[in-house]
């Protein structure tokens, strides 16, 4: 086995006993021990060790997202599938919702398990992400010429081999109307020693491919983590960033302002912003709406454009993504817009077509209106 697979085989956590041992009994009375082993039960558990090592306290961000909690246990309006992937799945590991892309599931496994996770109900289980029966989800993806963009996801397709990861791309880059490959990963903030010069090696053969990963909080960004992002970007690979709203994680405005203030420091442009999604066993994550687009107002304007992503809600049903927006048009009609920009402060924009009288600059009024005669020809050479 390679480094990275040693680490995380030898250095991750993986029990509540190891979790008691590594940071306390207290936190896991014995009299929890029962539901929240049916936590795991109902969703795979691992943190990485550079996960492990982040956690400074109990109930920290980071021990917020990794930590197996009997509140996964509470569904109210949570669902299941609450993207409706499968509805949308025609092949095995084939989600094919918009017009000219599709998800491809690649990997069942991940570095650590979110409990946030959207894809709960699946990741985790080999039988459920199937590596054996990638043959239909090449075909179909060979069969549908509409189809110019693939995600690969999963699970998280940075967990595979080099060898296995060379041949899908291999067979992917073999389809002539796929234009783009995309790869979602949390490889870089769980387990950076995962990218190698011969990762980046493989990688840069298939381009145009592009990686979105996924930071949910300034302290995420280590060293390690940074030093793999650049590797990445040296590579060739244009990277992004999708973050999920969680709250006790990054909810305030500013958290969130610093984490895309680094992502562009380590070369990373934020993508997105999501919702935390409705799904069962990750209630307790979620926000109100309110609070993301007081975030977003905090980024507009206050900070670089390049640090401001698109704030969206991954609509429940099967909608896709849906922008939202701080409302910063008060008013308009055919003649004007009224506006407020970021400080809150009140501008009217005139409509093409409805000029007002004195409106024209001063350096406009005091042009000559006399004609302007023509330069004299040029002599041919």
């Amino acid at each position: 086995m390679s480094t990275w697979q040693e680490l995380l085989k030898h250095r991750s956590i993986t029990s509540i006993e190891a979790l008691a041992e590594r940071f306390g009994p207290e936190h896991f009375p014995a009299e929890l021990h029962d539901r929240l082993r049916q936590a795991i039960d109902n969703f795979e558990f691992r943190i990485s060790p550079p996960m492990v090592d982040l956690i400074q306290s109990p109930d920290d961000p980071i021990w917020r997202q990794y930590i197996p909690t009997v509140q996964e246990l509470e569904v109210h309006d949570g669902i299941v599938d609450s993207l409706s992937e499968d509805r949308d799945s025609p092949v095995p590991n084939i989600t094919h919702r918009y017009p000219d892309r599709a998800l491809f599931l690649v990997s069942p496994v991940c570095a650590s398990y979110c409990r946030f996770c959207t894809r709960r109900r699946k990741v985790g289980d080999p039988e459920k992400i199937p590596m054996s029966q990638f043959e239909s989800a090449f075909q179909y993806l060979e069969a549908h010429s509409e189809i110019r963009d693939v995600i690969m996801s999963g699970g998280d397709p940075l967990m595979l081999s080099d060898r296995r990861l060379e041949a899908i791309l291999t067979r992917l880059r073999a389809i002539p109307h796929l234009e783009i490959i995309r790869i979602g990963s949390r490889v870089p903030c769980h387990l950076p020693e995962r990218i190698t010069p011969e990762l980046c090696d493989i990688l840069r053969k298939f381009h145009p491919l592009f990686i979105n990963t996924h930071f949910n909080h300034p302290d995420e960004l280590t060293p390690s983590a940074v030093a793999g992002l650049g590797m990445l970007a040296d590579a060739g690979i244009p990277l992004g960033c999708q973050t999920v709203l969680l709250k006790g994680v990054n909810d305030t405005p500013a958290v969130m302002v610093r984490l895309m203030q680094r992502l562009l420091m380590a070369r990373v442009r934020p993508y997105y912003i999501y919702m935390a999604d409705q799904v069962a066993g990750g209630e307790h994550f979620r926000t109100s709406v309110a609070t993301g687009l007081e975030i977003m107002k905090a980024l507009r304007g206050w900070t670089s454009g390049l640090a401001n992503p698109y704030f969206v809600i991954d609509a429940p049903g099967g909608g896709g993504k849906v922008p939202l927006l701080p409302e910063y048009v008060e008013s308009f009609s055919e003649d004007e817009v009224v506006l407020r920009n970021f400080k809150g402060e009140r501008y009217v924009y005139q409509q093409p077509g409805h000029r007002v009288a004195g409106s024209d600059p001063e350096y406009l009024l005091d042009l000559s209106t006399e004609p302007i005669s023509p330069a004299p020809s040029a002599v041919s050479r």
